[in-house]
């Protein structure tokens, strides 16, 4: 009898588990390494004249904010955009608390209810930040409300700090980046979210009139979209600069090799061999144990292709009438604006590898096409509940929904929404966390947030439709498409 332990696909299967996180959420941690792709498109990004990133959840925004602070994860940076390799960074928000740095949510709430504008506050934020290389300054730092008060009681003092900074690190030839992420955490209210994010923005272009000092925004994509915030002079300056976070197929496919190629021990070593066998040379080994994705295998999507099947044969049935693997699990991954996060990706792939092992361990490649097909199902769930950390209000629309079917008119969601008193029920849930944009524009306005997200698609007819990335989590049906998970949770 076949020894399955010792089948290549199986070996392969275990090594592809023991390379993919478990865990989808970094919550602000800083990333292993080994863990960091760049996209050619998140270059740009990164480069230190760009000083507004946008992108949606999941894109990598708060993964850039804290790779940026780590002088480790600088150096790799360092090696495909050089002006990282001469930067100090420092964080002016974040995800993580750090009162001494910058004020939480409910301290910028109190300072706000206290008639302190968004604006000297940022430039406190900075104070803080500069005093540190020009000791010729005193900033009182015992409290914010002090920090705050002195820089407005001395605008020549904080003009003379930003000049003798920037002379700092001109001498000391660096450059200074103070960066900000999480933005939303910092009000739950949309007018004091504008004046909060357009104040940023002004300070942010201040820093551009010194050559060694930048600040680096990464805003969700509807604190960007937002008319208020764009009020001010020159704020097309910054605004016209921006750089959108987005993931290319060929993007998720290079990121998943990046991983598996570094898995841990004999798995990353077995997956190697994986990869030289189709590229015909190993990756890169940037240091030790640290191997990099380049050339080919990050571009080429014939190659790509070809190190899937690998993985995950050439169709996805017994034919091509099904598809091919290598597309069809990012389409089915997509959103509403034809975007994939990688995070949905990898946890598709690594659900897939253990369900191909649960139920096809004989099948000759690692996933197999059913389990794909599953894995996109456990990626939807995952999905939802990373929005829901965001957005929990969509959660609330959602529920109501279950069951139906679509393509369908709009009318069969709104009265779903109406039999529920669903309307009350997000009102009553937003104490905590921003509130649908559009929420005073009644269930029109609920239909253009969830359009925004990318989890409604309107039709050219305007019937609504939904990306199976989020209509098999939310219980939905369609005719020909992946189960919804109600129905495959009873299976």
């Amino acid at each position: 009898m076949k020894d399955l332990k010792l089948s290549p696909s199986n070996t392969m299967r275990s090594a592809i588990i023991a390379a993919l996180p478990a865990e989808t959420t970094s919550f602000g941690n800083t990333p292993l390494a080994k863990e960091v792709y760049i996209p050619v498109s998140h270059i740009k990004a990164l480069r230190l004249e760009c000083n507004l990133v946008i992108g949606h959840r999941g894109v990598g925004k708060t993964f850039w904010s804290a790779a940026l602070g780590d002088a480790t994860i600088r150096k790799i940076l360092g090696k495909e955009i050089p002006d990282l390799s001469h930067v100090e960074v420092h964080t002016g928000f974040g995800d993580k608390p750090n009162v001494a740095h910058y004020p939480d949510g409910d301290l910028f709430t109190s300072l706000l209810k206290k008639k302190f504008e968004p604006y000297p506050i940022w430039r406190a934020v900075l104070a803080r930040w500069l005093v540190a290389f020009d000791a010729s300054v005193n900033v009182p730092t015992d409290s914010w409300e002090a920090t705050i008060t002195w820089v407005q009681d001395n605008p020549e003092s904080f003009a003379r700090l930003l000049e003798n900074a920037n002379a700092y690190f001109s001498r000391n030839n660096k450059h200074g980046l103070i960066v900000f992420d999480a933005l939303d955490r910092s009000s739950t209210d949309w007018q004091n979210m504008d004046s909060i994010v357009r104040d940023l923005l002004r300070v942010v272009l201040l820093l551009k009139r010194f050559s060694r000092l930048h600040g680096k925004i990464f805003l969700r994509f509807d604190q960007f979209s937002r008319h208020a915030i764009a009020d001010f002079p020159d704020a097309s300056k910054l605004l016209n600069m921006k750089v959108d976070l987005t993931w290319r197929p060929r993007d998720l496919h290079g990121l998943l090799w990046q991983y598996l190629c570094n898995g841990p021990e004999d798995s990353g070593k077995i997956m190697r061999e994986t990869f030289k066998m189709i590229v015909g040379s190993d990756p890169l080994l940037l240091e030790r144990t640290i191997w990099s994705i380049t050339g080919a295998a990050k571009n080429d999507e014939t190659i790509q292709r070809q190190l899937f099947i690998e993985l995950a044969g050439a169709w996805m049935g017994r034919d091509r009438r099904r598809g091919v693997p290598y597309t069809w699990a990012v389409g089915h991954l997509s959103d509403g604006h034809q975007q994939v996060s990688p995070r949905s990706f990898l946890a598709a792939i690594r659900a897939a590898a253990e369900d191909s092992g649960q139920r096809y361990s004989e099948h000759p490649h690692p996933l197999h096409y059913e389990s794909i097909k599953r894995g996109i199902q456990q990626a939807s769930q995952i999905r939802i509940a990373e929005l829901a950390e965001d957005y929990p209000w969509v959660k609330t629309l959602m529920e109501p929904l279950s069951g139906i079917s679509v393509p369908c008119e709009f009318e069969v969601i709104q009265k779903c929404w109406d039999d529920s008193n669903t309307l009350t029920a997000v009102k009553q849930l937003t104490q905590k966390k921003l509130p649908p944009e559009h929420i005073d524009n009644g269930w029109n306005g609920m239909r253009l947030d969830l359009e925004n997200l990318g989890i409604f698609d309107k039709f050219k007819d305007g019937r609504v439709n939904m990306p199976d990335l989020y209509r098999v989590g939310f219980g939905l049906g369609r005719k020909g498409g992946v189960k919804p998970m109600a129905k495959i949770n009873n299976q």
